[in-house]
């Protein structure tokens, strides 16, 4: 006995499913629209977002769900995830992170291209987590700076995505100039980064 298979038959506008991101502010007139530069680069970097992801635990695996088809990360701007840091400017370190490899998330930090963003995927990226050892590094915050914190051991789909809105938050709303002031010079330089 075979199983009676149903189509979709019913005919759909296209325009009514797709989601347009929001206008800037600016004036707009007959056949113009005139805004802050700022604003539209801000714009084009939070909907076009590639990640890099340096998984090395549990955190991973629920990354990799935050990938797949029933949370869909693709569907936030952030499809593209690259495991080059030079074509990348989001990097999110999830699992632990031995003092060992410290070294290796600032180089892979040093390598990405200016304007760079981090974000801590778990309790032991954020914190050490449980391992509260001689060999655990306690938060990678004591090797780059981070931009927003992903609580949870591990953090579920839900909270990784939930960060990656933070980080499209603050990417919309940073200035271009942000990355010449003398506050963002003093925070690398207290990492030891030029």
């Amino acid at each position: 006995m075979s199983r009676p298979v149903s189509y979709n038959i019913t005919e759909k506008k296209l325009v009514d499913d797709i989601s347009i991101a929001e206008m800037p502010e600016g004036h707009q007139g007959e056949g113009f629209f005139a805004t802050q530069l700022n604003s539209v680069i801000g714009l084009a970097r939070k909907n076009s977002i590639w990640p890099l992801p340096f998984a090395t635990s549990c955190c991973g695996i629920e990354f990799m769900a935050t990938m797949a088809p029933t949370y869909d990360l693709g569907r936030f701007g952030s499809e593209r995830l690259a495991f080059s840091p030079r074509q990348c400017d989001l990097l999110m370190v999830m699992g632990t992170i031995s003092k060992k490899m410290g070294p290796v998330v600032k180089q892979v930090y040093l390598q990405m291209a200016e304007p760079r963003w981090v974000m801590a995927v778990g309790a032991c990226a954020s914190s050490g987590g449980v391992f509260d050892t001689y060999s655990v590094l306690q938060g990678i915050d004591q090797v780059v700076p981070v931009d927003v914190y992903v609580p949870g051991c591990p953090p579920r789909p839900e909270a990784i995505i939930d960060g990656i809105l933070n980080i499209q938050k603050l990417v919309g709303k940073e200035s271009l100039r942000r990355r010449n002031s003398e506050q963002y010079k003093a925070l690398l330089e207290s990492y030891g980064i030029q």
